[in-house]
């Protein structure tokens, strides 16, 4: 899955049909049209509002599509930096990878679409967190008991 280019409205298709939720049932609770429903699954950007509705609808965090692109594609802050910046906002960890990211990351590499050089260069993944990832998820060899 690709977090670079989010097209919520696709998304929220997709899980619309993976759940298998009425068309009625969906505009009683986002309360919509049907015409409104098909305008969100065509619709790139929606309100956060209307984002959350679907989210608590199918128990399923839309937002964390975005915080994906967040990890993947904003640029790093400096240390320096965000210590002197004062907010009275709740201040979040950007090095927090989820599976999603890190199995997004190693499929890439497994499959030669990206060079380990290019993704940590591309998504600013230090080297030694990109081997450690790579080294977790190698399958170790099965070691038969001797006395089997």
């Amino acid at each position: 899955m690709g977090f670079k280019n989010i097209h919520i409205g696709n998304f929220i298709e997709k899980r619309v049909a993976e759940c298998g939720i009425g068309l009625s049932r969906l505009c009683n609770f986002i309360r919509c049209s049907e015409k409104e429903i098909y305008s969100t699954y065509a619709s790139k950007e929606i309100s956060t509002e209307k984002l959350l509705k679907w989210s608590k609808l199918f128990g399923y965090d839309f937002f964390r599509l975005y915080t994906q692109h967040l990890i993947l594609y904003s640029p790093p802050a400096s240390i320096k930096e965000e210590a002197e910046t004062k907010t009275q906002l709740p201040v979040f960890r950007k090095n927090i990878y989820t599976r999603e990211i890190i199995d997004f990351i190693l499929e890439l590499v497994n499959t030669g679409i990206k060079t380990k050089t290019e993704i940590i260069q591309e998504y600013r993944i230090t080297k030694a967190t990109l081997y450690k990832w790579i080294i977790k998820k190698q399958v170790k060899p099965f070691k038969e008991h001797e006395n089997a």
